[in-house]
């Protein structure tokens, strides 16, 4: 009775296993079993140890935001390492190490912009494979449409700074460069010399803007810009207070003189650098300018942002010497 029984468990078994091996579920997992590469755990070991070892080769350390003597406030700009787990996941597959297939991580500064005394910016990192264009608007209403269609061309979004009293007159203008992906900023209400208003007057011409502004975009405005780069520190104190950062420039166009637009090209190329701030306005010249301006910089492998792209802390890794050719920046 006993061997019956046994024989029957025995029979249950052998049923179960030939079930087992063929099901169509397990059957590819079995071949994939068969093809798989076979790792040691000494070659897992090698793999791992491989990648620290190159990973140190490829770390650069992150830039904290300052207060520099000549340029004043400078944004911080992330460092960037090797994240050795991820890395070892997409290459232990393979079995071996493939410097294509390493995955960075960012690590961030430890003192960032917000954290400076009130300061003016006058450029972004000069890290940063970046520049941004500063459109201050009061004034050139036939120009804009112009200038919209050739950043759009491009993919380019700008930083327009726009005079209260300005917007308020022309919403419809206002509306459509915020609508095509433009970052707004304030640029007064009336367009007055800042540095001689009173605190009372400052705190007037800043926040008559902003509603102004918020009510036909709904942006909430970041960045102030004093007509003709006219401040004094109380004007930078209290727009920090309203939680904005006041804003100059790097390269000027001096487009208000009406040069050629060739002109124009010429003094951008010749002094545009990573971080760079251009300012223009819209004239005649600019709007002809503009699209082998454009050209111009990104032959220069800069990216276009707006201010607030620019001056954050996120690393460009594409294209990064620093990292594509592994040199420790410790």
């Amino acid at each position: 009775m006993k061997n019956a029984k046994h024989l029957i468990v025995i029979g249950m078994v052998v049923i179960l296993a030939i079930l087992l091996v063929l099901n169509p579920i397990t059957i590819p997992y079995i071949h994939a079993l068969k093809n798989a590469p076979y790792i040691s755990v000494g070659q897992h070991n090698s793999l791992y140890s491989k990648i620290e070892k190159e990973a140190k080769n490829y770390t650069v350390r992150a830039q904290n935001a300052k207060i520099d003597p000549v340029w004043k406030a400078i944004p911080g700009y992330n460092g960037v390492k090797v994240d050795v787990n991820a890395s070892y996941k997409k290459m232990k597959k393979d079995g071996h190490y493939n410097v294509h297939k390493l995955v960075f991580k960012q690590v961030s500064p430890t003192v960032h912009l917000k954290d400076l005394p009130a300061a003016p910016i006058y450029r972004g990192n000069p890290n940063k494979p970046m520049v941004s264009l500063l459109i201050n608007v009061a004034w050139g209403n036939e120009y804009l449409p112009d200038m919209l269609k050739v950043l759009k061309k491009y993919n380019v979004h700008a930083t327009f700074f726009l005079e209260g009293r300005w917007a308020k007159e022309n919403p419809d203008l206002a509306k459509l460069i915020a609508d095509s992906g433009n970052e707004i900023g304030n640029h007064s209400y009336t367009h007055p010399d800042m540095k001689i208003l009173s605190r009372k007057a400052i705190q007037e011409q800043l926040k008559s803007t902003n509603e102004v502004i918020e009510a036909i975009t709904k942006q909430k405005v970041k960045w102030f810009a004093p007509p003709s780069g006219s401040y004094r520190d109380d004007v930078v104190k209290i727009a920090q207070s309203m939680k904005m950062g006041t804003v100059m420039w790097t390269v000027d166009t001096v487009d208000w003189q009406k040069p050629s637009p060739k002109t124009i090209v010429q003094r951008v190329n010749s002094k545009v650098e990573p971080g760079s701030l251009i300012l223009m306005h819209p004239t005649k010249s600019t709007a002809k300018a503009l699209e082998p301006m454009i050209k111009a910089i990104m032959k220069k492998q800069l990216r276009i942002g707006t201010l607030s792209k620019l001056v954050d802390e996120e690393r460009i890794i594409k294209n990064d010497k620093k990292i594509v050719k592994g040199k420790n920046q410790h």
